[in-house]
């Protein structure tokens, strides 16, 4: 029996990119999903990956969510934490709500994903918690102080999760991709899109499926060893 993925924001962008892949390795893969329900519709026609709707942001709706899934499906030992959102605003136009917004989905989202699932987890031994943060994350970006600031913290709970689950065989690791091809940034008009690119060393935007790759490797036996590291993937474009 295959183990059991799931992808939150996961039938879109980066997140549909990793649930198709984790699938194509041969995982079992749910994926969430918070508003889109014609995306998400598509994305399983495309794809037979089921998808679940719940928002990361409420614990009970996240509890409840998983242990639907893992009715469905069986226990999770891969959480990919992936779902996010922007609100952004220069610091002294930002409102409160903007800042609530981004943070309980961003960061707290991860707690209410991730701690569900670590008493399964620490019982069976096994478990891969991979989080998606962001270039921005580690270098913090104008207009974006709470995405900035969730991102970051999503770094500290991999640390701190990679200590505390090291003995019980479970793994926590992020990925902090830089300037991606999804429909979001492809939405940005052209002159801001290559001002952007012309940062990148490479030259260009990164694929999903670049990113997708070091996910469904982190998820893998062969990365055992790694655990409460941050994985840059930004075309050269900023080291920590």
């Amino acid at each position: 029996m295959s183990r059991v993925a799931l992808v939150t924001g996961g039938s879109r962008g980066i997140g549909a990119a990793i649930s198709t892949a984790l699938k194509d390795a041969g995982y079992t893969v749910a994926a969430t999903y918070a508003g889109n329900d014609d995306a998400a519709a598509a994305f399983t026609d495309e794809t037979g990956i089921k998808t679940y709707k719940w928002n990361v942001a409420d614990y009970d709706e996240c509890a409840a969510g998983i242990a639907q899934v893992e009715s469905d499906l069986g226990p999770v030992d891969i959480l990919v934490n992936n779902a996010g959102i922007t609100r952004d605003a220069p610091f002294h136009r930002m409102t409160p709500e903007q800042w609530h917004q981004v943070i309980d989905t961003n960061l707290t989202g991860v707690f209410n994903m991730t701690h569900p699932l670590w008493p399964g987890m620490r019982e069976r031994k096994f478990g891969r918690v991979i989080i998606i943060s962001s270039i921005n994350g580690q270098k913090g970006q104008f207009a974006q102080v709470n995405y900035a600031a969730s991102k970051a913290g999503d770094l500290g709970i991999v640390k701190s999760l990679a200590q505390e689950g090291a003995r019980a065989g479970i793994t926590a690791n992020a990925i902090c991709p830089g300037y991606i091809a999804t429909d979001m940034v492809l939405a940005v008009p052209e002159k801001i899109r290559d001002s952007i690119v012309a940062q990148i060393p490479t030259g260009r935007l990164g694929e999903p499926e670049e990113i997708a790759r070091i996910a469904v490797f982190l998820a893998s036996d062969d990365a055992a060893f790694i655990n409460g590291s941050t994985i840059s993937a930004n075309g050269g474009q900023f080291f920590v």
